[in-house]
C-alpha cells in the first residue's frame, strides 16, 4: 500500500441528480457544494458543462471558489467523450479547470447501444481524440470514464486505460455501470490494471445488487495494492439511477472503521465526518427522500438500543455494541422544533415576514431597498425549491447575492425555427 491514499470525488450534483422523478434546484445543488467542501471532499462532480440549463449554477459556483467559500474541494463537469462536447464546455464555462470524460466500453454497450458501428479499438480512437482536445483547451486535470468497465474484457480495459495515461489523463474512473461487480471480482480486476496501466483508479458503482459501498471500497483496496491512489464515487445517502450509488457515509465509515483498512491510515486526512449527519439530513430534504431508519449512521436507529442485552451492553460501554461514535457524525445536539407561531418565507411572502425571518438569523439589512432585493431572490428561490427555504438557504442568499441572482436566473434560447 505504501503511502498510497483513498480520495472521495462525490457525484450527487451529477448522477445523484439523476435519479428518477426526483431531482434539485440550482440553489440546492450550490448548498450541498458547500456542505461536501466542508466535509473536505476532494472533489464534486458538480453538473454537466454542456448542458445550457447548468452554465449560470457552474459559473456562480467557480466564483465562490474565487470568493474562498468553496476553498478546498475541487469542482469538476462530467461530459461524453466527444470533440463537441469538450468544445462547448469550454465555450459556456470557460473557468472550468477539471473534466470527467465518459465512454462506453463494454461489449454489450458497443453491439446493442452502438449496434456495432464501432470496434472496441474505435472506442480507445474517440477517447483519446476527446482527450487531445481537452488538453489543448487547457483543461487542468481530465479524468477518463470507462462506462460498463465491470462487462468489458481485462484485455481491452488495460488497452483503453494505457492509451489514457499516454495521452494526459490524471485518472481511469472504473464504472460499475449495472451494479455487475462483487467485491472478490473488483478487487483482482482493479488490482490488475492499477499495476499493468500505472494509473490511479475511480471507482464508481452501482447499487443495483446492494454491494455498492462494498465493491467502491474492495476496488479502492485493490488500487492501493496494486500501488496507485484510489478515488471513491459517491454520492448523498447513496441517492442515483435504479438502486442509487455508494452512499458517501457509508463508504467513509468503510473506510475508517471496516477490519479491512485496521492500522493502515489510508482515507485522506482532509475529511470531517463532523458534517455528516448535517449533509445527508440537508439532501432527504432537498430530494423530497427521508433517510432510512436503518441508514448507515445517520439514520433513527443506526445508535437505538431495544433488545435488553444490546440495551444494558450499550450502557455499560458503549463499544460493546456500537462500532463508532454518534458525535464523530456531528450528532447527539438537541434540536429545537418550533410549535407555536412560524413564519416562513415563500414565493408569495411580504416583505414584513420576511424581515422577521431574517431578524431571527441575525441578518440586518442596511435599508429597505437592500431588503426588498433579497426578499426578491428568495422568492425566486422558493419559486425553484417549491419548499421552505433552510436556514443555510437564507443566509447564502442574503451574503452571496449576486452568485444566489446567477444561480436561480434561467433563460432558454429562442427555439430554432424548422424548415419544411
Amino acid at each position: 500500500m505504501a503511502d498510497n491514499k483513498i480520495y472521495i470525488i462525490d457525484v450527487t450534483n451529477r448522477d445523484g441528480v439523476q435519479t428518477s422523478r426526483l431531482g434539485l434546484a440550482k440553489l440546492q445543488k450550490t448548498i450541498l457544494n458547500l456542505y461536501l467542501n466542508g466535509m473536505g471532499i476532494f472533489q464534486s462532480e458538480f453538473g454537466f458543462p454542456a448542458t445550457r440549463h447548468e452554465t449560470n449554477y457552474l459559473e456562480a459556483n467557480l466564483e465562490l471558489v474565487e470568493k474562498g467559500l468553496i476553498d478546498s474541494m475541487r469542482l469538476e463537469g462530467w461530459l461524453r467523450a466527444l470533440v463537441k462536447d469538450v468544445t462547448l464546455a469550454r465555450e459556456l464555462v470557460p473557468d472550468l479547470k477539471h473534466i470527467n470524460i465518459s465512454i462506453s466500453t463494454s461489449d454489450q454497450m458497443i453491439n446493442g447501444k452502438w449496434q456495432g458501428k464501432y470496434a472496441a479499438a474505435d472506442v480507445i480512437q474517440m477517447m483519446v481524440q476527446a482527450l487531445e482536445f481537452a488538453k489543448e483547451q487547457g483543461f487542468e486535470s481530465i479524468g477518463v470514464n470507462a462506462e460498463d468497465a465491470s462487462r468489458t474484457s481485462d484485455e481491452n480495459l488495460i488497452a483503453f486505460a494505457e492509451a489514457a495515461r499516454e495521452h494526459g489523463a490524471v485518472r481511469l474512473r472504473y464504472c460499475d455501470t449495472l451494479g455487475y461487480n462483487d467485491p472478490f471480482t473488483v478487487y483482482n480486476r482493479i488490482k490488475l490494471i492499477s499495476e499493468e496501466s500505472g494509473m490511479d483508479m475511480e471507482l464508481h458503482c452501482h447499487n443495483d445488487l446492494g454491494m455498492a459501498v462494498a465493491c467502491s471500497v474492495a476496488g479502492a483496496k485493490g488500487a492501493l495494492d496494486g500501488g496507485v491512489d484510489a478515488y471513491i464515487n459517491t454520492t448523498i445517502n447513496g441517492m442515483g439511477e435504479r438502486a442509487g450509488n455508494a452512499d458517501l457515509v457509508a463508504t467513509i465509515l468503510a473506510i475508517k472503521k471496516s477490519s479491512l483498512f485496521e492500522g493502515n491510515d489510508v482515507l485522506d486526512e482532509g475529511i470531517n465526518l463532523m458534517m455528516a449527519w448535517k449533509t445527508a439530513k440537508y439532501a432527504a430534504y432537498a430530494f423530497g427522500v427521508p433517510i432510512s431508519k436503518n441508514q448507515v449512521g445517520v439514520g433513527d436507529n443506526a445508535f437505538a438500543h431495544e433488545s435488553g442485552i444490546h440495551a444494558d451492553g450499550a450502557l455499560k460501554d458503549r463499544r460493546n455494541y456500537e462500532l463508532y461514535d454518534y458525535e464523530e457524525l456531528g450528532r447527539g445536539e438537541p434540536e429545537i422544533i418550533e410549535t407555536g407561531r412560524t413564519i416562513t418565507t415563500g414565493e408569495y411572502s411580504g416583505i414584513k415576514g420576511f424581515r422577521n425571518v431574517y431578524e431571527k438569523l441575525e441578518i440586518e439589512f442596511q435599508n429597505d431597498e437592500e431588503a426588498r432585493e433579497i426578499l426578491e431572490l428568495v422568492r425566486y428561490a422558493n419559486v425553484s425549491t417549491q419548499k421552505p427555504l433552510v436556514e443555510d438557504e437564507l443566509l447564502f442568499i442574503a451574503q452571496h447575492p449576486e452568485q444566489a441572482r446567477k444561480i436561480l436566473t434561467l433563460a432558454p434560447r429562442a427555439a430554432i425555427a424548422r424548415k419544411d
